[in-house]
């Protein structure tokens, strides 16, 4: 190829050697760049190159904990406890919890680090009241997803506190749509955040954190399974570890917004 640029005669082009030469290069690089694009893409079966390591799966970081409580016995609902008190108790908890795990970190999720609200190869889009979709950064993401959570959890008339009001009939399905997005705050906390959690030393409570989210939202069914199944790998060390065999049920199943299969090696949108 370099032979066949260099042919072309410096009186029709009006170029000097030098630039003639400047520009071969960067048709080379760019002839090459292409074919290594085109070789990501179809492989012809060879082996595609391996996924960058995840810190987060590091047997010294998965095995610390701030706890090692049995998580099992903090999710099953009590016996003289309503479902939906439960429900609504456990949400502004774990509400609480991971608006303050973010904040730790906050400073380092800006518009510039974090320019799509992304966790592995899947982004994440905000759909407005209108159901009208909007592409955003990760930290206005989160600022959409506090934001609207704070607001349906002092509402009294969603998470009612005086007695005798009832909860309303849309409680679940809200209940369900605030842990699915909790899901994603977490799962990027991991995803792009990790290095700076461990530098803080608050790995520890995350995982502890994590550990209790997902066996709750498993208990009481409360986020589809294929939606948190990019974090399967999380799941199935720090859940196991915990003592629950049931765990690796939290893998399987379908997603609420109809992403493609998790195992897919491609940028998706939910």
């Amino acid at each position: 190829m370099v032979g066949d640029h260099s042919s072309f005669s410096g009186d029709r082009t009006g170029l000097s050697p030098s630039t003639k030469t400047g520009l071969s290069c960067k048709m080379v690089l760019q002839a090459v760049g292409k074919v290594l694009r085109k070789s990501k893409a179809k492989p012809n079966g060879k082996k595609p190159a391996p996924e960058e390591k995840k810190l987060y799966l590091e047997p010294e970081y998965t095995k610390s904990r701030a706890t090692d409580f049995e998580f099992k016995e903090l999710v099953t609902l009590p016996r003289e406890i309503d479902l939906n008190e439960w429900l609504a108790s456990n949400t502004t908890t774990f509400f609480n919890h991971i608006n303050l795990q973010y904040s730790t970190i906050s400073e380092f999720c800006t518009a510039d680090t974090c320019q799509t609200m992304a966790v592995g190869n899947t982004q994440y889009y905000w759909y407005d009241e209108r159901g009208k979709k909007i592409k955003c950064t990760a930290p206005q993401y989160v600022d959409f997803v506090m934001s609207s959570i704070q607001k349906l959890v002092t509402d009294e008339d969603i998470f009612p506190t005086k007695y005798g009001k009832d909860f309303p009939n849309s409680f679940e399905s809200l209940v369900k749509k605030i842990f699915r997005y909790l899901f994603h705050v977490l799962a990027h906390i991991y995803s792009a955040h990790f290095k700076e959690t461990v530098a803080l030393e608050l790995h520890g409570h995350l995982n502890t954190l994590y550990t209790h989210f997902l066996l709750f939202i498993r208990e009481f069914n409360l986020v589809d399974p294929k939606e948190t199944a990019i974090m399967d790998d999380l799941t199935e060390v720090l859940c196991t570890s915990t003592g629950n065999s049931s765990s690796a049920d939290i893998s399987t199943g379908g997603t609420e917004n109809g992403g493609g299969d998790a195992a897919q090696n491609h940028i998706k949108e939910r």
